[in-house]
């Protein structure tokens, strides 16, 4: 630890990082507050624990103890590596040791997790604890999956094998929905947005299934910091929950650095790239025997920045070993995650490049050092990113190196707003009416809705469930008899719902070099069209492949490995047309108007328009980037078919008599084009931190007249089918938008726009003209 600190000394005064480093910040160490195990705690377990040298519980632990006694659902949230995980085993091994028939039913994000989780238990169930404990997950062998069923106490899984495998075939899980005491859902921030939406249809459901069978279990959620764990985790389960926000944890010295990549061209904005400045920092640390993560947000950077760290690092050894790093992210399949987890635990892979498929709390041991390429969409994500580095104690270190966007240099311009600023809300939206349909199907068909169950407001779904149902009865998809909603259709409706995005049926990627026909990973519809269209580069774990062809209708990709000097990216246009209006605002938000929107009042900013929308978006070409210079060195035409999708916006409309329309009416159409482009840039990129969301969750289009509306607009979009509530959220926080992104130009150092603001080449002095009328 003393020669990590020196080298750690030595890289924060090198002329090569100082001059850049806006601000350093020593997080001190705390003290941890100790209870004594519960008295009433099983004697076994105790043992278990104290022979892992547990003789005390932090006071967050007995909280939650108390709690789940007192027969209530809780939600406790403190941050990473503040043990957590004993917060639900020891009441949940205490009432299976009680009750020899009792089960549990454990819920994570990820199958990683589930393993990760499952090598926990284990070390505290030995001899003395005669539970099983089992992974039911999309790795688990058919041959283990009947003994899991039927002799698994406690049984691991995430929601996408409940919805998809346990739900859908529950008469084989009778013994376990019979006796099901306890369900732990961990991470629970991880649930917001369109994923966390469908897991609260899922959990509705379970609920529904496990009525069926008689049990009413507690369940016992787990968060890192957000500022809503209360209203999320009630929303989530659909019932009341106890909140657990006093962590007893102690917390090592952790030192966080705000880094600013140097200007390479002052009039233009233009700062060195922010994969080239994390790479020299994650090579700066892991030469000097620090343990490093770097997060680097993408699997495009992910892949670029392990291959560049690993070019630096061929001829240097530590202790005569070759410094290895890996690239870990999703699609890669499960045994080469299992590998590179081992590899960090044990010490033989000493740092990793990853996608924030690392961010949640899966063991990888002891790393001392963080390094986050750019901002990673939310507050929230960037304290779990920088929490995976002194996990195990002790000293650590995290630098947040900025990219070009306007949120970057908003936080370098203004470091004391990065810590001042509170975790964000998570949203979800679980009667969105896309989410809501489909989980609907997947209900009926486990069990048939009740008239009876619906009238009197016990049913999971709500009352309003049977609008839905009639929907689906009109379509041929369920029938009602008798008081009852039957399933009536030959499919099986959970096959082709995927929790994670809007389509179920993912790209499976072949590698076709010299016959091998192997898989090497798979990727979802719309990403593959954007990523892995023909003649695209596809990196993975270090190697490069050319993609031969793209079968959308098959979905199947062949790559052929090659060694190129470049990388792609796709480029995407969109086209969007409004299907409905369904309420309008004034802003500022002292009224709304009652007339038709093209009629402002004069003390209007703008006026703002709630609509469904159809956007159509395709991939029409790609452009080709230097590897090291990132320079463009060439193009490239995609011909793939559009995709479609009814969704919610917020349109912002400019008319002449509103405050934004009058600052407009003074320029050309060009510059009105490159203002709204200017502002809707800032928009995508601030936007997010008001949603928690990531910038991806929200599309932005500029229209200088827009053909509906016969007005200057900004379209701002959920990327999801149906919506997920982002555009309804923001529509009522669109003063703090304007001042946020006001204050972001405002502040930026350039003359004419850089990558840091409006973009390059757009009308700065117009969009800054045009913003201070939004004020």
């Amino acid at each position: 630890m003393e020669n990590a600190a020196k080298e750690l000394k030595k890289i924060l005064t090198d002329p090569g990082f100082a001059p850049y480093i806006v601000e350093e910040r020593l997080l001190p160490a705390t003290d941890g507050v100790f209870v004594p195990l519960p008295a009433d705690l099983d004697s076994r377990i105790a043992a278990g624990l104290r022979d892992r040298g547990i003789r005390e519980i932090y006071t967050h632990q007995a909280e939650v103890w108390d709690v789940v006694q007192r027969g209530r659902n809780v939600v406790v949230v403190t941050p990473t590596a503040s043990g957590k995980t004993l917060c639900y085993n020891l009441p949940t091994l205490q009432a299976l040791l009680r009750d020899e028939k009792a089960r549990a039913l454990y819920l994570f994000p990820t199958k990683a997790l589930s393993q990760d989780q499952q090598s926990e238990l284990n070390e505290l169930v030995g001899e003395e604890i005669p539970i099983k404990v089992s992974t039911y997950d999309g790795d688990t062998p058919d041959s283990l999956r009947v003994a899991a069923r039927d002799t698994g106490r406690i049984i691991i899984s995430n929601p996408d094998m409940l919805h998809a495998g346990i739900l859908p075939n529950h008469p084989r899980w009778i013994k376990f929905f019979s006796n099901l005491k306890y369900i732990v859902i961990d991470e629970a921030h991880a649930y917001r947005g369109v994923l966390g939406s469908h897991v609260a249809d899922v959990l509705r459901r379970l609920r529904r299934v496990c009525a069926f069978y008689g049990s009413k279990p507690q369940f016992i959620l787990c968060s890192a910091t957000i500022a809503n764990p209360k209203e999320l985790a009630e929303t989530l389960i659909g019932g009341d929950v106890t909140l657990v926000d006093n962590n007893g944890a102690p917390r090592g010295e952790k030192r966080i650095i705000l880094y600013n990549p140097p200007l390479v061209d002052a009039v233009q904005g233009i700062r060195r790239s922010v994969v080239t400045e994390s790479r020299r920092w994650m090579l700066a640390f892991l030469k000097g025997g620090i343990k490093t993560i770097l997060f680097a947000h993408s699997r495009v950077k992910t892949e670029v920045a392990a291959a560049y760290v690993n070019e630096d690092l061929a001829n240097i050894y530590t202790d005569n070993k070759r410094i290895r790093v890996e690239a870990y992210r999703g699609g890669l399949l499960p045994n080469e995650r299992r590998e590179i987890e081992k590899g960090l635990r044990e010490g033989t892979i000493r740092g990793v490049v990853s996608t924030n498929a690392l961010e949640l709390g899966i063991d990888i041991g002891g790393l001392d050092a963080s390094v986050v390429a750019g901002f990673p969409g939310s507050f929230n994500s960037f304290w779990q990113q920088s929490g995976r580095a002194g996990r195990r104690g002790g000293s650590s270190v995290s630098v947040f190196v900025a990219s070009a966007s306007p949120l970057d240099q908003f936080i370098m311009n203004d470091p004391e707003w990065f810590f001042r600023k509170s975790a964000e809300e998570a949203r979800i939206n679980p009667d969105n009416p896309y989410i809501l349909t489909d989980h609907v199907k997947c209900a009926a068909f486990e069990l048939p809705f009740r008239d009876e169950t619906i009238e009197k407001g016990d049913e999971p779904f709500g009352k309003d469930v049977g609008e839905v149902l009639s929907f689906l009865e009109e379509e041929g998809i369920v029938r009602h008899t008798t008081g009852r909603w039957h399933w009536a259709d030959r499919s099986f409706p959970a096959e082709g719902i995927s929790l994670r995005s809007a389509l179920a049926d993912n790209v499976v990627i072949v590698d076709v070099t010299e016959g091998r026909n192997t898989v090497i990973g798979e990727m979802d519809r719309p990403s593959a069209k954007e990523l892995i269209f023909k003649n695209a580069v596809y990196m993975h774990r270090g190697r490069q492949y050319l993609v031969e062809s793209l079968d959308i209708a098959n979905r199947k990709c062949l790559v052929r490995e090659a060694e190129v000097n470049y990388f792609t990216d796709g480029l995407v246009k969109t086209d969007i047309k409004v299907l409905t209006e369904d309420e309008t605002l004034s802003y500022p938000l002292e009224e709304k108007l009652g007339q038709n929107v093209r009629g402002h009042s004069a003390t209007q900013n703008a006026a703002g328009v709630l609509c469904d929308v159809l956007v159509r978006s395709q991939v029409a070409k790609f452009k080709k980037i230097r590897f090291h210079t990132h320079e463009n060195v060439g193009y490239g035409d995609i011909e793939l078919p559009e995709e479609e999708m009814q969704t919610r916006s917020l349109v912002l409309l400019f008319g002449e008599t509103t405050g934004g329309g009058a600052a407009l009416s003074g320029f050309g159409e060009d510059e009105i084009g490159s203002i709204l482009a200017g502002t809707g840039t800032l928009i995508k990129h601030i936007a997010p931190v008001f949603l928690l969301c990531d910038p991806r969750d929200i599309g932005v289009a500029e229209r200088v007249r827009d053909p509906h509306f016969a007005l200057p607009a900004l379209y701002i979009y959920d990327k999801y089918p149906g919506g997920t509530g982002l555009a309804e959220s923001l529509s009522h926080r669109t003063g703090e938008l304007f001042r946020s992104i006001y204050r972001v130009l405002t502040e930026c150092p350039c003359k004419d726009g850089c990558p840091s603001c409006v973009g390059p080449g757009e009308n700065k002095q117009g969009t800054t003209e045009f913003l201070r009328a939004l004020q």
